[in-house]
């Protein structure tokens, strides 16, 4: 028997044990501001009065400096105003409306669906049309072909007029008389638009007068505004050809071309605007409406020289000067 005053030893150790054991369990982990490991070691207050210079005080920013609570965009605070999305829309609606009014009135003095037909053309057209300005006499079909009472586009009708030469022989007759003119010692930018304006005068006198004596003679046509643009501006072609040949024969080469240019342009003007003019005039063959037609054309086609060297004759020098100039 165990002395009354003594402790027991076995219940001592089982407590003990348990102790021990209780003690080798590790603790939860715990999160937040209580007390329990920590990974890192806390330093927000180590520096308390430190304030970071150049950045004003204001909401949280998060990842990449964004800041919480503010558009991501400057404009995303006006689109989400309904005020501003009303403006918008408003302005829109306007500029809709804008767009159309332009276009109706445009149509009224120039149409856009019709001006397209006159450059849709191609490659081979255009080959086969200057080959036809410089070598009409060959030729035999004259007529414009039509389609379903529309003329056929001149990419499948060579005798259909186009804008596309006519343009395009405008910039260059521009451009070649600026590199003869700098040959000449007297080529400067504004040489160029005097040039560029010049050409479009008398382009516009020449339509002009057209235009008025089909009005005052009473001679019926099916000719447009642009199928004259485009039969009077054919000449810039043979005005190229003449300057360029004066480069390499001197004014021989140019008086001779241009006699030759001035010839086939005219066959081709007559035969070309004989079939819309002659055909459209009343009476009979022999009536005062033919023969007033035939009068215009060959006026049309006995001017069209004149202007051609008025437009190139000064683009060209003597053999002496030129040489004079060349040293």
């Amino acid at each position: 028997m165990d002395n009354p005053g003594s402790v027991p030893t076995k219940n001592f150790r089982l407590q003990g044990g348990r102790r021990s054991r209780q003690q080798k369990q590790p603790l939860p982990p715990q999160y937040g501001y209580g007390q329990g490991p920590q990974f890192f070691d806390d330093t927000t207050n180590i520096y308390p009065n430190l304030q970071f210079q150049g950045q004003p005080p204001g909401p949280a920013t998060g990842w990449n400096n964004q800041t919480f609570g503010q558009p991501s965009f400057p404009g995303q605070q006006i689109l989400g105003d309904p005020m501003a999305a009303m403006a918008m829309q408003y302005g829109q609606t306007l500029a809709g409306q804008g767009k159309v009014i332009v276009n109706e009135k445009l149509e009224k003095f120039v149409s856009v669906s019709k001006l397209k037909y006159y450059f849709a053309v191609d490659t081979a057209y255009v080959a086969k049309k200057l080959g036809l300005i410089f070598f009409p006499f060959t030729h035999s079909d004259w007529s414009v072909h039509y389609n379903q009472e529309e003329p056929v586009a001149p990419r499948y009708d060579i005798n259909a007029p186009d804008l596309y030469i006519p343009s395009m022989a405008f910039v260059t007759y521009i451009l070649t008389a600026g590199y003869l003119l700098g040959t000449q010692n007297k080529f400067s930018p504004e040489q160029l638009g005097i040039h560029a304006s010049s050409a479009l005068a008398w382009l516009t006198i020449e339509l002009a007068i057209i235009l008025l004596a089909l009005y005052v003679l009473n001679i019926g046509n099916s000719l447009k505004v642009l199928d004259l643009t485009a039969f009077c501006s054919y000449k810039y072609v043979c005005m190229i050809a003449a300057v360029l040949a004066s480069l390499i024969f001197s004014s021989l080469g140019y008086f001779a071309v241009l006699c030759y240019c001035s010839l086939s342009l005219d066959f081709f003007l007559l035969r070309t605007l004989r079939v819309s003019l002659l055909s459209q005039s009343t009476s009979d063959h022999y009536g005062g409406g033919s023969r007033r037609s035939l009068y215009l054309l060959l006026v049309l086609c006995v001017v069209q020289p004149f202007i051609m060297y008025w437009l190139t004759r000064h683009l060209v020098l003597d053999v002496g000067v030129q040489s004079n100039v060349m040293e």
